[in-house]
């Protein structure tokens, strides 16, 4: 056990694309909440040491001054490792020095900000805000507070972009001088605004092409692409994915979170009150020794560089090509097998999905 989610699922405003479990801020409401997120903490948490923590939404920054206090105090109860990697969820609007103070002061040295686009037509279909000049002064602030480690989240495949807006949104990104950057294909979900609306998606060959812009820019300018959706600057992986990626166990406390511990994984109710109420879980599955072995697949098979296949076998007792069709993808050039690692072929990670059901 290394890492720790925590969902605050407050916001000041709630996006049409949004499906995580959120509410719109109300002051009662936050402080039973904290509270009971704090219950749930002392009833699970084993004493662990920590290396990393990650505290996302719903909107982490939309917590009042004495809110976030009280949520910082909470999570004084980890044992976290003296480099643990800290992350807080940002909206840019909610920038100021009284934040700042208080997320410097609870240890967090990591940050993540929803940016998604800069263009107007698209935030205004997101229901988002983001002006360059006021972000770009935001992250001065940031950084001189000693947060150098930003990421910044980038949205593409929006109904009605072009190629051409995506490359300005990159551009600008790029200008503001992230540490990493998460992309993500506008993902239409039920429940959501635009789903209600009958949104539709923009076509697969342009999403394709858009996908393939992002990685070619983002490379030349830097990044190493380690993950399907993430790039960073050398030294500046999340850890905290890269924990979620290499199957290993975590925490997720708060509203709707899933953990993985002692080989169940587990999901929290979505309905506040219930978890105000202290029933935190909604499903508890232990996994076999097949489904773990599975979802090492899957997971590992996200990042560029693939499975270690050694520590396959010593992990799991039993050579990965004993248990999966790997030698047939590997002579269609679906796979590569290089330097004790198993990864998807580089020109075909957009369609990784369609060879994880041929391994699956």
């Amino acid at each position: 056990m290394e890492a720790v989610y925590i969902h605050i699922p407050f916001c000041n405003k709630i996006c049409s694309y949004c499906d995580f479990p959120k509410v719109l801020h109300i002051d009662s409401f936050v402080d039973e909440y904290l509270s009971a997120l704090q219950r749930e903490i002392e009833w699970c948490y084993d004493g662990e040491r920590i290396t990393s923590i990650y505290v996302g939404g719903g909107s982490p920054s939309s917590l009042t001054k004495k809110e976030r206090i009280k949520l910082f105090r909470i999570l004084e109860i980890f044992n976290r490792t003296p480099d643990c990697e800290y992350t807080f969820e940002i909206n840019p609007q909610d920038i100021d020095e009284s934040l700042l103070d208080d997320i410097v002061a609870g240890g967090v040295n990591r940050v993540s900000i929803g940016i998604e686009s800069f263009d107007p037509d698209n935030l205004s279909i997101l229901e988002r805000e983001a002006d360059f000049k006021d972000i770009e002064a935001k992250l001065k602030l940031l950084r001189n507070r000693g947060i150098i480690n930003i990421n910044l989240d980038l949205m593409y495949a929006i109904p009605g972009e072009k190629i051409s807006t995506l490359k300005k949104d990159i551009s600008k990104l790029l200008k503001l001088e992230p540490t990493h950057i998460s992309t993500y294909s506008l993902i239409i979900e039920d429940h959501t605004k635009l789903k209600i609306n009958d949104t539709q998606y923009i076509s697969e060959d342009i999403d394709r092409r858009m996908y393939d812009t992002i990685c070619d820019k983002l490379e030349r300018n830097g990044f190493e692409h380690y993950e399907v959706s993430n790039f960073a600057k050398p030294g500046y992986r999340s850890r905290h994915n890269l924990n979620y990626w290499n199957n290993g166990e975590y925490y997720g406390f708060g509203l709707g979170a899933a953990g993985y511990k002692d080989a169940f994984r587990y999901e929290n109710t979505k309905n506040l009150h219930e978890y105000i109420a202290h029933n935190f879980r909604l499903t508890e599955n232990l996994l076999t020794y097949k489904d773990q072995m599975d979802n090492e697949l899957m997971l590992g098979l996200r990042k560029l560089e693939g499975i270690d296949v050694k520590e396959f076998l010593i992990k799991y007792g039993q050579k990965i090509e004993d248990v999966y069709p790997i030698k047939e993808l590997i002579e269609k050039k679906d796979l590569i097998y290089k330097d004790n690692h198993l990864y998807i072929n580089p020109n075909k990670i957009y369609v990784m999905n369609e060879i994880l059901l041929k391994l699956l």
